[in-house]
């Protein structure tokens, strides 16, 4: 399952609309572009009732936020959490519509959740609330609609169950429904690491473009969940030292570099491995050490304008959703730090989301091999894309992420006749 993520708060919805509105003001929109843009154009909440195994029914609470669909229907994930909330599913489904819009996915943002804690629950609890939101939500999913995929603390055998209740809803097999499901019910080869990949990727043609060589590249990874711990083991195959890791029991580190293979074999199923070390070391403390390249890729609002003046990496790379506020990333940018924000950088897993959905729709699988290929093609040409956005307005990274990803919605809803 994914790693734990608290709510975002509304500063993040805030801030995402401050940059939506810089974003198309430096485009040359109206104010009517970003009245459109600001908030999804459908937000449904859900009661879910279902029966526990002690017999007692609990009521859930569940979102569904549908961004925008000018371009096409609405992709995101659905993710089982305690701290799920109304704003935060729409602040996500902005992001992914402008990830959609970077690289260039004929989809606009969506973005589910439910209010629960499946570590606390059976398999059974939490098949039956898998199925029961998604009868919830049946009327306006689908294909051609709005497609879910995994996301925190949901997996594949998750996707599986809510494939099979939309295929019993709809009496017809519906692959196309929904990604991130089990290669033998219609996934794609290569998207269990899809998003790390794809941050490698990002790590080393923006290192490529700092001068710097990706062997021996010393790089910190927060958090060593299912994005964090492939992260690590993909750059330590590719000749990088990962020098640090962290979960939530604390960091450990190694400046000679830390045996990710070791780690990897010792971590548990919810990617904590720090445990069993002594000699940890805090959040605050892993956060400031010293390294290349600075991956936080576990919780939001992690560098911040309280440790922002600490920070000695080089370079930032978002693999988590918004663990960088905007004013930390100002002065970063600022100091000569390149901060390579998270709907460039983390957005390997709705690339191959897209390539699954493209192979269910024409009913032909690729090999493992072609999926990397075919994202490693996207990943390149998003990263350029960007930081030639960048370079050439002098804005930060962020900035210019979000003007290559809401340009391509900006200019669907005017020729629609939207605006």
């Amino acid at each position: 399952m994914g790693a734990d993520t608290p709510a975002l708060s509304n500063d993040v919805l805030d801030s995402t609309q401050r940059v939506i509105h810089e974003a198309l003001t430096r485009l040359g929109y109206s104010e009517e572009y970003y009245e459109l843009l600001k908030e999804p154009m459908r937000l449904l909440t859900v009661r879910i009732p279902v029966r526990m195994d002690d017999g007692q029914l609990r009521v859930f609470t569940g979102y569904r936020a549908q961004h925008n669909d000018a371009v096409g229907p609405t992709k995101g994930g659905i993710r089982f959490h305690p701290s799920v909330t109304a704003e935060e599913v729409s602040a996500l489904s902005i992001w992914m519509t402008l990830k959609c819009g970077i690289f260039d996915l004929p989809y606009g943002g969506g973005k589910g959740g439910i209010i629960c804690d499946p570590r606390t629950m059976s398999l059974g609890e939490v098949e039956r609330l898998a199925r029961g939101y998604v009868r919830a939500i049946s009327q306006i999913v689908g294909p051609n609609k709005d497609i879910p995929a995994p996301d925190v603390y949901t997996n594949a055998q998750i996707m599986a169950w809510m494939l099979d209740e939309y295929s019993i809803l709809r009496e017809n097999d519906s692959p196309g429904f929904i990604t991130g499901k089990p290669i033998v019910l219609g996934g794609s080869r290569g998207r269990e690491r899809a998003t790390s990949l794809g941050v490698a990727i990002a790590i080393r043609e923006a290192a490529a473009l700092q001068g710097m060589s990706l062997q021996g590249l010393k790089v910190c990874v927060q958090g060593f969940g299912n994005v964090g711990s492939h992260l690590a083991s993909i750059l330590n195959e590719w000749g990088a030292l990962v020098v640090g890791i962290s979960d939530v029991h604390g960091g450990i580190y190694d400046e000679q570099g830390l045996n990710i293979p070791e780690l990897l074999d010792r971590r548990d199923s919810f990617g904590s491995v720090t445990s069993l070390f002594d000699n940890r070391l805090s959040n605050d403390e892993f956060l400031t050490l010293p390294c290349d390249v600075l991956v936080p890729a576990a919780l939001e609002n992690q560098l911040t304008l309280d440790n922002v003046a600490d920070i000695r990496a080089k370079m930032i790379v978002e693999a988590a959703n918004g663990p960088t506020t905007i004013e930390a990333s100002e002065k970063l940018h600022e100091r000569g730090v390149l901060v390579i924000p998270d709907v460039l950088a983390n957005a390997g897993g709705v690339t191959v989301s897209y390539f699954e959905w493209v192979q269910n729709n024409q009913g032909y699988y690729w090999p493992e091999e072609e999926v990397n290929e075919k994202l490693e093609k996207k990943m390149v040409e998003a990263v350029h894309k960007v930081m030639d956005m960048a370079q050439s307005r002098n804005i930060t990274p962020r900035l210019a992420a979000y003007m290559v990803g809401v340009k391509k919605f900006a200019e669907a809803s005017r020729l629609r006749g939207w605006v």
